[in-house]
């Protein structure tokens, strides 16, 4: 592929002559700075929503874990070398083990990897290692890496799949969903590691149990693992050499401190005694990709029977009564969900084209603009596209379909096809 600088890269390159060198927070040492700390905030704050969202949004069924979470988090931030940062901490309602830092703070960690975990400790050390990345701005350097790479042209919409059974994100939530799941460097995650474990030790945690959290990583990446494969693994992935400098900078420093096994087993009892429901979706997820949607059907309900507050849930088994053309049954599962849990964008997704495939063209509408507002998808766009043009609003169906066509794929495609059919 060959590349040619345009005029916009020009710019672009002079802009990162101008800005030049800064120094890193949390190291000292000098580093290429094109994004501005007003505009480091301001990604993280924007993003910070729409990204758990994509996400699994939150675990909103145990207020009080999300709570402790932060509690611990707020411990390690006001020791570190950013404290005025304004870090948030949630527990995000996702099986993968897996966690993340936005730029300024925003950090999210799945129940799936909190159930992995023996003791606050290793949370500090799972947290105090997120808090790193944010405080060092390692998000903000791989997006200044990846414009430099594009000369400044940067893709702001995008399709994660097309696969019915995930999700199509598009705009502005994208650059979340791309900070959140992109691999860090072995560089990155060293001096995560590093200053993480300093942070542990300064908040009063034992820090030898970042050592046995990375040695229990390593070797199940090695068993090849794979919950953590598609989550943790992905990005940050564990190396020997990780495991090694831990290990010298624990006996540099010293092992012994806080903790905290019998709290943090509190913490997570509800969890665990609701992991049978958890698991009983998980396992119906993988039945309905695979077309056993009888099957699915009753491992969902038993999901129910466990948990019924569980929006979650109600949104797969309508889902899964859309495949089996129950229409009906399916748009008051994703009524349900809605009302359980009306902040996040899937479910009022799922209850518009539930509603546009029954022909209630106002209340599709009043969703699926509802499920935008928070996360742009492309297939949002597209049928509200329809919808505008069943109801004759030609200029709003233009715009739409407009959007749609950014993205990749079989709605994009379709999308293009009546964007040119209504401007022809």
């Amino acid at each position: 592929m060959r590349l040619s600088i345009s005029r916009f890269g020009l710019v672009f390159l002079a802009l990162a002559f101008v800005a030049g060198c800064s120094v890193n927070p949390v190291t000292g040492e000098k580093q290429l700075s094109l994004i501005p700390e007003s505009q480091e905030l301001a990604i993280g704050a924007e993003q910070y929503v729409p990204t758990q969202q994509t996400q699994g949004g939150r675990f909103y069924i145990d207020p009080e874990l999300n709570l402790y979470v932060s509690e611990v988090g707020r411990k390690l931030a006001q020791v570190s070398d950013r404290p005025d940062l304004p870090y948030e901490f949630v527990v995000l309602n996702n099986s993968v083990p897996n966690a993340w830092a936005l730029p300024g703070g925003k950090i999210a960690v799945n129940r799936g990897l909190l159930t992995k975990l023996d003791d606050e400790a290793q949370l500090a050390s799972v947290l105090g290692h997120e808090i790193v990345h944010a405080a060092a701005r390692h998000s903000v350097q791989r997006m200044q890496q990846a414009q430099l790479i594009s000369l400044g042209v940067a893709g702001l919409g995008f399709a994660l799949s097309d696969n019915e059974w995930a999700g199509l994100v598009m705009g502005g939530a994208a650059l979340g969903a791309q900070l959140a799941l992109a691999q860090y460097s072995q560089g990155d995650e060293l001096e995560s590691d590093h200053y993480g474990i300093n942070y542990m030790k300064e908040a009063g945690y034992d820090p030898q149990a970042a050592v046995e959290l990375q040695e229990l990583f390593l070797e199940m990446s090695e068993g090849r693992d794979q919950g953590f494969i598609q989550g943790l693994f992905a990005t940050h992935p564990p190396s020997a050499k990780r495991v090694a400098e831990n290990r010298e900078l624990v006996s540099n420093i010293g092992a012994g401190g806080y903790r905290g096994a019998d709290v943090y087993q509190r913490k997570l009892a509800k969890l665990r005694e609701l992991q049978p429901a958890y698991d009983a979706h998980d396992e119906a997820l993988k039945l309905a990709s695979n077309k056993n949607y009888d099957a699915a059907l009753g491992k969902i309900n038993e999901a129910i029977r466990i948990l019924p507050r569980e929006a979650m849930f109600y949104s797969l088994r309508g889902r899964i009564y859309q495949q089996q053309k129950q229409m009906q049954k399916a748009e008051a599962d994703f009524e349900k969900a809605v009302s359980l849990y009306p902040e996040m964008f899937e479910y009022q997704l799922r209850t518009g084209l539930n509603a546009l495939a029954l022909n209630k063209l106002d209340k599709a509408r009043t969703h699926l603009t509802k499920a935008n507002k928070v996360v742009p998808t492309s297939i949002g766009y597209l049928r509200m596209g329809d919808v505008a043009v069943k109801q004759n609003r030609r200029d709003e169906a233009v715009a739409y379909y407009s959007q749609a066509a950014k993205a990749g794929g079989d709605v994009g495609a379709e999308a293009q096809r009546k964007l040119a059919a209504l401007t022809q």
